[in-house]
């Protein structure tokens, strides 16, 4: 009898956890998505920010945020409400899912490359950050993030039989990619695009610290390049945690087993929604323009508001 009750509770306490786990991400989810929407928005219905690179590169970075962040909650959530997924579907949010977050430290990188242009460049910056060349990026980025799931998704149909597609499986990156070439690929682009982002942030923090240093040049405007690309840093070090977030669970799970899903679903808010809730803030809120126009956006909304009721 005791035992009954017992596993009971257990049920009963296992079931609370998921459903609070599950509502702090759908909420954190949509309260960011709904932010970022509001700056995509603004973008939009503004043609000011057309013409400029920094506020594209931005508005592409809070688009890919947003679909990243649609694809993980979603993924969380499934894994409570129907954890075996047909492998077809799961390797399709698994790309998205895995480009978007492989997107966003290059974005940073080359956020950063424009701020440094801007300042110890200005004269060229005009010539260098035009408008096609920053589509031109945009692209670039999402075809050398392609390239290594695409590798994966042939390492898959290599080694694996064509029934694994139409199987049901626990949809997550260690389940479906799980060969040691998918293991060998991972570690080998993982070292390659944080080398690259970081030596790039690294570089232009200091180029911009040393122009505020100078008489050359507007000491405002280059303290705030400067304090964007050291927040990019701070932004890209929790994006970090994604990386770092497996390895975290399976050294601290042995031991802490009665909390396994506590830790997995806190590197999971570390790794995935906090480096997405920083992003309004670099950018958006911190830039006088921007804000702006949302204060605009906010008083119509008010005034709409008002007249209907």
């Amino acid at each position: 009898m005791n035992s009954t009750v017992n596993s009971s509770r257990a049920v009963q306490n296992d079931f609370k956890d998921a459903f609070i786990q599950n509502f702090i991400v759908v909420f954190f989810g949509i309260t960011i998505n709904y932010i970022n929407g509001i700056f995509v928005f603004i973008f939009s219905r503004s043609p000011v920010f057309y013409m400029e690179s920094k506020y594209i590169l931005y508005i592409h970075l809070v688009i890919n945020d947003m679909i990243m962040l649609t694809i993980t909650v979603t993924l969380h959530v499934m894994a409570y409400a129907t954890p075996l997924v047909n492998v077809s579907v799961c390797c399709i949010l698994l790309l998205l899912g895995t480009m978007t977050a492989r997107n966003t430290p290059m974005c940073l990188a080359g956020m950063a490359v424009e701020r440094y242009i801007a300042i110890c460049k200005p004269l060229r910056h005009s010539q260098i950050c035009t408008v096609r060349r920053t589509y031109m990026l945009i692209l670039l980025i999402w075809l050398v993030t392609f390239i290594p799931e695409l590798a994966d998704i042939i390492i898959l149909l290599v080694t694996r039989p064509l029934t694994f597609f139409i199987s049901r499986i626990l949809c997550t990156s260690l389940n479906i990619y799980n060969t040691p070439y998918h293991l060998n690929r991972s570690m080998t682009s993982n070292v390659l695009f944080l080398s690259f982002v970081w030596i790039t942030l690294i570089y232009t923090y200091f180029r911009v610290f040393f122009v505020a240093k100078s008489a050359t040049t507007d000491a405002v405007s280059a303290k705030k390049a400067q304090n964007t690309i050291l927040l990019h840093g701070v932004q890209l070090l929790f994006c970090m945690m994604s990386y770092v977030a497996p390895l975290l669970e399976i050294n601290l799970v042995p031991l802490f087993p009665s909390d396994r899903s506590k830790i997995a679903f806190s590197n999971f808010l570390v790794s995935n929604i906090l480096p997405r809730f920083l992003t309004p803030f670099i950018y958006g809120i911190r830039d006088q323009k921007f804000v702006s126009y949302f204060k605009k956006y906010i008083s119509v909304c008010t005034v709409k508001v008002g007249q209907v009721s």
